[in-house]
């Protein structure tokens, strides 16, 4: 299974508005790569602004999988990946 960038943007979103009280369209989340720090994303919630590191995102992932798609995912199950985009691919055991 493969999350697309708008995905994960919703995954992220949606974890945030959970833990800081608001609603996920309160939360803007921008992705990027950079190859000294990997993976991250900007938050921002009320003109307050966050960095989230790669960990951080695959918590929102699993959260998002578990919620929306019944899946239930542990963390190394989870692969982010960049080819155009951002996406996280997610291998799923049974």
């Amino acid at each position: 299974m493969v999350l697309s960038m708008d995905e994960i943007v919703n995954a992220i979103c949606i974890h945030m508005a959970e833990r800081k009280g608001v609603r996920p369209t309160d939360v803007n989340v921008e992705l990027s790569w950079e190859e000294d720090t990997g993976y991250s994303a900007e938050v921002w919630i009320q003109g307050r602004s966050q960095f989230l590191v790669e960990s951080n995102m695959i918590e929102a992932i699993l959260r998002y999988l578990h919620s929306e798609y019944n899946i239930r995912a542990y963390r190394e199950d989870v692969t982010l990946d960049l080819d155009e985009e951002i996406t996280a691919i997610v291998n799923q055991q049974y």
